[in-house]
């Protein structure tokens, strides 16, 4: 049986009330994440919140006493190592407690979390620390290679809660230095707009972007829209290093949830956690849904569980193979918008269901509307028709996108202050903003019924013979070849047509030996398979069997890593 370290029991009466300036008019309370935390623990003192049961050893924590943890650990930021407001503190850990903590400690230090991809290198990872200029390091016992022998000062969490893990004691020292001010002690930041988070971009195109960001109203969004209530037992399979866990560190809390980290992606471990500890919901890229859906424990469940995707689009046959085993899925894009079920879906059969529910629906509850526009003109952005044909990007403004970092010297705006969306990055910011909106990058149509449907990044579009091809559309027909594990589609030079679509394809594993020496073979089967679905310009001209696509450490495809292999084809 685990018991918390004795530092991380609250004393009786704890005072759960977060302290602000008294400045403050009275009317206006900063939106502060960190005050989820301390209603969980104020009305679910005893419900369990957090629990690691895969780790080097169990742990399990209530919303009480993580309250009491993540005050420990802003006392420790600020009075062990000087965290001061606005500082950056970098997080390096696999979902486990401790980056959970540092979701909220950090921000209750009134700093900036900086969470860092694990499957960095190391001249990656330095990079980033060096861009964002981190204070400090909070850092898992199986990355300490990327802070040894660095200046930056770090602490290890060997992830056990026992007393002797450094990062136990360093909590333990945080309660100590407290002199059991508990949260009157902890006066938080005044500015709602100050920033929350600096995520930092996958790099895909050059150097990774930080990405400051807000986290309260999308957080609310998030929980509002994935329907998690108190009684929702949250998974975590999506990496909380990437974009924050997409704020459902936050958002689980603020509907009371109970979240369970797992250290790393194992299909077996996923399906356990479905039927024994009663999953409701998880996070993943389709990727990661595709090796879910097709473990060898995949079964149809007895509860229902809801899947969120987003990171890119599913396919149709995707979320029609998730709702065979009672995974409903709910798609959402940014996060900024998702797909809203209607209730005439119910008339239809599972696949043309399943076509509606991949498109990007509309804007989250607490988001501005997400527009579609076929013009670059800042002055003059017009919507495309709803004819669910005519192209155009979708743009977005609101609360939750992300911010402009200014100076924190004033809250006010000066004409002479240097406003930058991504963090240090003018250059990147031009190209992104413009006409009061951020531009995404992303190619879509909207359709009659105003939802929004994407047909592809306008990077990852294939011009083949003065026709527009998206890659996007090819892979979800290609996807329904009953062979198909995976498939991406890239654009290839070609010396007629310009350009050609070429498709790399995973095969099932009971399928592989069906195909093994017959490449040919199975290139017609694939191009017959795509004529009856596709265009001729958007038939793949080149199909090629893969072990594996290379991705993202959040399963998205690396189609800038295929692109370069089959230019020197």
């Amino acid at each position: 049986m685990f018991t918390p370290t004795p530092a991380s029991t609250p004393p009786p009466n704890a005072v759960l009330r977060l302290k602000y300036s008294s400045k403050l008019p009275v009317n206006i309370t900063p939106l502060n994440p960190v005050s989820f935390l301390l209603r969980a623990a104020l009305i679910y003192p005893n419900k369990l919140a957090l629990s690691s049961p895969d780790g080097p050893q169990p742990v399990a924590y209530s919303f009480a006493v993580w309250a009491q943890r993540v005050q420990n650990l802003a006392y420790a930021l600020k009075r062990v190592h000087g965290i001061k407001p606005g500082d950056r503190v970098a997080v390096i850990a696999p979902n486990c407690s401790m980056i959970a903590d540092a979701h909220f400690g950090v921000l209750a230090a009134r700093a900036v979390i900086t969470p860092i991809n694990t499957r960095l290198t190391i001249p990656e990872v330095d990079y980033i620390l060096e861009h964002s200029g981190a204070k400090l390091v909070l850092v898992d016992y199986e990355y300490t290679k990327f802070v040894e022998e660095k200046k930056i000062p770090y602490v290890v969490c060997k992830d056990t809660g026992r007393a002797g893990d450094p990062y136990e004691d360093y909590l333990t020292q945080g309660r100590k230095l407290s002199g059991e001010e508990g949260w009157a002690g902890l006066e938080m930041e005044p500015d709602e707009n100050a920033n929350a988070s600096l995520c930092y971009t996958s790099g895909t195109t050059g150097r990774p972007k930080g990405v400051s960001t807000g986290s309260y109203l999308a957080a609310i969004a998030n929980a509002y829209e994935a329907r998690i209530t108190r009684d929702s037992t949250y998974l975590w399979i999506l990496p909380m290093f990437h974009a924050c866990g997409w704020t459902y560190p936050w958002a689980n809390v603020f509907a009371f949830a109970t979240q369970v980290t797992i250290r790393a992606v194992v299909n077996s471990i996923v399906w356990r956690h479905f039927t024994e500890s009663r999953v409701t919901h998880y996070c993943g890229a389709p990727t990661v849904q595709i090796g879910i859906v097709n473990a060898p424990e995949a079964q149809r469940l007895e509860h229902q569980v809801h899947a969120i995707i987003a990171g890119s689009a599913p396919t149709a046959h995707l979320i029609g193979e998730l709702e065979k085993k009672n995974i409903h899925v709910t798609h959402t894009y940014g996060p900024f918008t998702r797909n809203h079920p209607q209730p005439e879906w119910a008339r239809l059969s599972l696949d043309e269901r399943a076509k509606f529910m991949a498109r990007q629906g509309q804007a989250f509850a607490t988001a501005d509307e997400a527009r579609v526009v076929y013009t670059d003109s800042e002055e003059n952005l017009r919507d495309v028709p709803a004819d669910g044909k005519t192209v155009g990007e979708i743009v977005v403004r609101g609360n939750i996108v992300m911010k402009e970092v200014r100076p924190r010297a004033t809250s006010v705006v000066q004409p002479t202050d240097l406003l930058y969306q991504y963090f240090q990055d003018p250059e990147a910011t031009k190209k992104a903003f413009k006409g009061g909106h951020f531009w995404s990058g992303d190619l879509a149509v909207r359709h009659p019924d105003g939802t929004i449907g994407i047909t592809d990044r306008s990077k990852d579009i294939i011009i083949s013979g003065g026709e527009n091809a998206s890659s996007l559309a090819i892979e979800q027909e290609l996807s329904t070849h009953p062979d198909v594990l995976e498939v991406a589609v890239i654009a290839r030079n070609h010396p007629k047509w310009g350009e050609r679509a070429m498709a790399y394809v995973i095969l099932h594993t009971h399928k592989a030996g069906k195909w093994k020496g017959k490449h040919a073979e199975f290139e017609a089967d694939m191009k017959n398979h795509a004529k009856k679905r596709l265009p001729g310009f958007a038939c793949p001209e080149w199909v090629e069997v893969v072990p594996e696509l290379p991705k993202t450490s959040t399963g998205k495809i690396l189609k800038n890593v295929l692109r370069g292999r089959a230019s020197k084809l």
